[in-house]
């Protein structure tokens, strides 16, 4: 492993980050909270985007590269942290699995189910560790939710809805025209709705076994479907409902609801059979994931938990195995809206 001394003594794990973007930061900021990691190399198409980066964050040993496969050759990175465009990752995964790199990707790993398999096979072949990050595991609330369902608050989940809401993309994401293509950001239930997907399955732990969608594009503003509605069900028989709405005058919202035979969920408010006086919705004070703006969310936790992985011999939480399975609930709804029918999973 490469770089400096960590506390114990142990050489530090080397990171190399590829794509200096909006959500860069917050991973920069991440793993500069982990003592037994040290960034060594940023890489970036342009070197005074890389030079701001390093000089911002006082990186001052990493080493940059406008080329980001002179990095994946670079001996002292150990994990490459992927946070370019989603049509990159991919490519950019790929090269990491086969220099013997650890690979993080941000979401969407891929945008197509080629390329996923591509990716899924290489990194297999690797045997090296690999994470989407899916960062809103490690949020208080989904924490605090999946503790609920752990401690019977509401009884087997049978019905779950998990929805991301987002409008007005093209005034807040004006310097991010490629997350609205369809070569660089793939679809809108891959840029963004993918958290809300991969949320119904952190609650329906079943594998999912069907999908049927609508999908349309009223505003015209982005070349996909942003708009798309979708019912999922799981091999226990759980229905799941999901909606990525990315079009019109809207604030951000992520609602979840959860319904067992014991109680229900509506976001932070509750009903469980623990309270049997119990009148009307509680709730608990928490953090919600309801801003598009990424500062609060706990990409620390992310990243040292990747970090532990590697380090201890571990299975990340969502590795790559563990996210075919959020992604191709998103390319089956992609592909039944197209189609009009139900599209059958595991895809072949």
């Amino acid at each position: 492993m490469a770089g400096d001394r960590a506390p114990n003594g142990d050489k530090k794990l080397g990171i190399g980050i590829v794509g200096l973007g909006w959500v860069t930061h917050e991973h920069i900021k991440g793993w500069l909270k982990d003592k037994r990691c040290q960034i060594v190399a940023l890489a970036s198409h342009s070197r005074e985007n890389a030079l701001a980066y390093q000089q911002k964050y006082g990186l001052t040993s990493a080493r940059l590269y406008t080329d980001w496969e002179d990095l994946m050759r670079d001996e002292q990175v150990d994990v490459v942290d992927i946070c370019s465009m989603n049509h990159l990752h991919v490519p950019q995964g790929i090269a990491a699995a086969e220099a013997g790199k650890h690979v993080l990707l941000e979401k969407p790993a891929a945008i197509d189910l080629e390329g996923l398999r591509r990716l899924t096979a290489t990194v297999e072949k690797a045997k090296v560790k690999s994470m989407v990050a899916f960062v809103l595991r490690w949020s208080p609330y989904f924490e605090s939710v999946r503790e609920m369902i752990a401690g019977d608050f509401f009884g087997k989940i049978f019905y779950a809805e998990c929805d991301y809401y987002s409008g007005n993309w093209d005034k807040w994401l004006a310097g991010l025209k490629w997350t609205m293509t369809k070569e660089k950001g793939g679809s809108g239930i891959l840029t963004a709705g993918i958290h809300a997907v991969d949320a119904l399955r952190q609650f329906v732990t079943a594998d999912p076994v069907e999908v049927f969608a609508y999908a349309d594009n009223f505003s015209k503003v982005m070349e996909w479907n942003p708009t798309v509605a979708s019912l999922i069900r799981f091999a226990d028989g759980t229905i799941g409902r999901h909606a990525t709405v990315l079009e019109g005058n809207c604030n951000y919202q992520f609602d979840v609801r959860l319904h067992g035979p014991k109680g229900m969920l509506i976001n932070e408010r509750f009903m469980t059979h623990y309270l049997p006086g119990q009148t009307d919705l509680a709730s608990f004070p928490t953090i919600m994931a309801n801003t598009p703006n990424v500062e609060h969310y706990p990409f620390d936790k992310e990243v040292s938990h990747f970090a532990t992985c590697v380090l201890e011999d571990r299975i990340p939480l969502t590795d790559l195995k563990d996210a075919v399975k959020t992604h191709e609930i998103c390319f089956a709804a992609e592909i039944s809206a197209l189609e009009g029918k139900p599209v059958r999973l595991p895809l072949g």
